[in-house]
């Protein structure tokens, strides 16, 4: 009889750090609402299947806000908004409450709630500076109904299933009183509560292993010595202060792992290092610390050995293991496409096509490198990709654990498990070093902002233990002092070494929070001075993140060659591409004004990308007969219109006021997104020259929409060349 293949699921649970450590309380609230959501509804989703199995890695700082929260410890501003009476909140306060509480996938949970929609409706639809025109019409029953519906919607489709009360209150849908309000307030701190123990019974029972990450989620090569960076980026820009503190990686193992065998009750055996961040340094003192596996990345093991993964990818299914001068620890390598397939793919899939489709791959897998000693990790994060699934992905993780349990050819295992039952011999003695991010650790080092973020931490970090000799010698050897105030001062630089605030500073990534994450990372290291009764130094006072022009987020850092199909197709199709704001760019004339929200655009050596983001899904947004025109200007404007029925045309001109067809055969897709591809020998583009590009949506013969309403948007074609002068994020 032939053996199964091995199949890990490692779903990583990480929120940052919200909390403030000068005011004490919550910046932002996504640690609630992905625990009343998705730190409840994966786990139990695993009880309710038979079969399913899976590795959950849970961060120690996400725990201990889990726990505040279950104890009812903490303080949130959305939560006491929510849980407030709408007679007694002030305007400001009912303000806040029509530019937030729409915080939630338009598709997946508002737009099921007619009550909810009306609601949006009621608010102008998100438009910018329309909360303050809007709050007047809304009365104290209207906001009562936006408490409700802003929570409730961010229930889990497993919390709903194990608690009456939700299932009533959607049945209700408006008109909630005080006591509903209580009621869903009351269930959802049970639903909290019940979090951790449900992981704790079900690792117990062998259904689940729960594995660690370093306490605060810091980049461990980075914080071993930050020159690491230039052995994956050799053109990187270092921060000024030489960053070299190995004893702060062992510590934040080492916190993260005594945390978790305080809450759980044992040591964990595994471990996802930070952002699948790597190096031989790094792993020394992962395996010194006790922890018996890790996982990565594949681009990781493809650098590392000669050769590569080799013809069919044999190389990335096997359980190697890393040897160091203090011993060996078993690395896992995460499938990359089939993570991102789950990830960003079938969620616009029927659950049960998508089951299959994924174990189908499994299978071929199996036929093409056989299945002794072969195990497949997948590997992504626990809690983004679901708003996304109808039923928060109820339906396609039950059918995806029972296609992969119910099959005789694979089997659905653990980590741990596959290191007792592995034969397998293959040690790496070097491990490149580099992150799950294009292999290496571009989004948080090189750009200036991120550089200057490493050198105030160098510095708070200098000052500490230059002016508390306590202080100097916890932090070199990393143990926990009695002193509370010492404590503090560690946790706070600790906290401040966190991968999430570099993530937001630079170019690579947008949010409309980035403002806040800016200041909680810079409020972590003042913290420090504030606790050596010193004044912090004015870089701290002052924003690290620059705002963009007219809502320009980044330009593009390198080739691109994204599958023109209007979905995301994996997280890096667009990373390196240039984007746009478009909700900070003013927008169009009547109701459609808040229809579109982005505008990527990149190339590579024969053609032009574009991507056009809506609100909510484009194919859901506009009618049959609609036309999307791109307008391009360079040395004369030309037009691609696009409908929902087309996927090919010809680029335009326009010839004495008179649109005519071009030879360039242009391709496009409107489905979650809109994708187009523009070949570059229809426009003639000279390197290091400037594109204007702008978008107008018509309907029934009449333009309803212009983005951007006044000067189209400027594009720097960098040419070839981009690829020697940029260093991709």
């Amino acid at each position: 009889m032939s053996l199964p293949l091995d199949i890990v699921i490692i779903w990583h649970m990480h929120q940052p750090y919200y909390k403030d450590p000068l005011k004490g309380e919550y910046a932002l609230p996504w640690t609630y609402l992905h625990g009343i959501k998705d730190y409840f509804d994966m786990p139990a989703i695993v009880e309710d299947t038979p079969g399913a199995r899976a590795v959950f890695n849970l961060v120690p700082s996400l725990i201990e806000q889990l726990l505040d929260y279950a104890n009812g410890t903490a303080v949130d501003p959305f939560l006491l908004k929510g849980m407030a009476d709408p007679a007694d909140l002030d305007e400001e306060d009912r303000i806040f409450l029509l530019e937030n509480f729409f915080s939630a996938n338009r598709s997946r949970m508002i737009e099921p709630s007619q009550r909810y929609l009306e609601l949006l409706y009621m608010a102008g639809e998100g438009k910018p500076a329309s909360a303050k025109d809007r709050v007047r019409h809304f009365t104290d029953q209207d906001l009562r109904d936006l408490q409700v519906w802003f929570f409730l919607a961010w229930t889990g489709e497993a919390a709903r299933r194990r608690y009456p009360a939700f299932g009533e209150l959607l049945a209700k849908g408006d008109k909630f009183t005080t006591a509903d309000k209580e009621l869903l307030f009351a269930t959802q701190r049970e639903v909290l509560q019940a979090t951790i123990p449900l992981y704790k019974r079900l690792h117990e029972e062998g259904r689940i292993e729960l594995s660690v990450t370093p306490y605060y989620h810091p980049i461990l090569p980075l914080l071993c010595d930050i020159r690491m960076a230039q052995t994956a980026m050799p053109r990187v820009t270092l921060p000024e202060a030489r960053f070299r503190h190995p004893e702060d990686a062992r510590a934040q193992i080492r916190r993260g792992i005594a945390y978790f065998k305080e809450v759980f009750g044992f040591t964990p055996q595994g471990m996802w290092p930070s952002e699948g961040s790597v190096s031989n340094e790094t792993l020394g003192i992962i395996t010194d610390c006790g922890i018996k596996w890790v996982a990565t990345d594949e681009e990781i093991l493809s650098k590392s050995l000669e050769g590569g993964l080799g013809e069919h990818h044999e190389r990335l299914y096997r359980p190697w293991r890393f040897a160091c001068p203090q011993g060996e620890v078993h690395t896992f390598f995460r499938d990359h496409q089939l993570s991102d397939l789950i990830g960003f793919t079938y969620s616009q899939w029927d659950a049960g096509r998508a089951a299959n489709d994924l174990c189908g791959r499994l299978h071929s897998i199996r036929n093409r490198v056989g299945a002794e000693g072969r195990v497949v990790p997948i590997i992504l994060d626990g809690e983004n990709a679901w708003e996304y699934y109808p039923a928060n992905a109820y339906d396609f993780l039950q059918q995806m654990y029972r296609g992969i349990a119910n099959s005789h050819d694979l089997n659905l295992t653990t980590c741990s498990d596959v290191i007792r039952s592995s034969n397998f011999e293959g040690r790496l003695h070097h491990i490149f070093p580099g992150s799950w991010i294009n292999g290496n650790y571009g989004i948080w080092i090189g750009h200036p902002e991120e550089n200057l973020a490493w050198d105030l931490i160098a510095k708070a970090r200098e000052t500490a233990i230059i002016s508390n000799p306590l202080v100097a010698a916890v932090l070199e050897s990393g143990e926990v002092p009695v002193d509370p105030t010492t404590e503090l001062i560690c946790r706070s630089l600790y906290a401040a070494e966190g991968s999430d605030w570099f993530w937001w500073y630079g170019d690579d990534h947008f949010s409309p929070h980035s403002d806040r994450f800016d200041r909680l990372f810079r409020q972590h290291l003042m913290n420090v001075y504030r606790l050596l009764a010193q004044d912090p130094p004015r870089e701290l006072l002052e924003p690290i993140k620059k705002k963009s022009p007219a809502g320009q987020v980044r330009e593009p850092a390198a080739f691109i060659d994204p599958e023109i199909d209007g979905r995301i197709s994996n997280y890096f199709e667009w990373l390196a591409a240039g984007l746009y704001d478009l909700t900070r760019q003013g927008s169009a004339m009547h109701s459609s004004d808040r229809m579109l929200q982005s505008f990527y655009y990149g190339f590579n050596k024969t053609m032009l990308f574009f991507r056009i983001d809506g609100i909510q899904e484009l194919s859901r947004l506009l009618r049959d007969a609609d036309v999307i025109n791109l307008h391009l200007i360079y040395d004369r404007e030309y037009r691609l219109p696009m409908q929902l029925r087309g996927d090919e045309g010809l680029l335009q001109v326009r010839e004495n006021s008179v649109w005519v067809p071009t030879r360039g055969h242009c391709r496009w897709k409107i489905s979650r997104i809109c994708e187009i591809s523009v070949p570059l020998e229809s426009i003639r583009l000279a390197p290091k020259s400037k594109l204007f590009a702008s978008i107008t949506l018509v309907r029934d013969n009449e333009e309803i929409g212009r983005w951007p309403t006044d000067a189209p948007l400027m594009l720097y074609y960098a040419g070839p060349e981009i690829e020697v002068d940029n260093w991709l994020i």
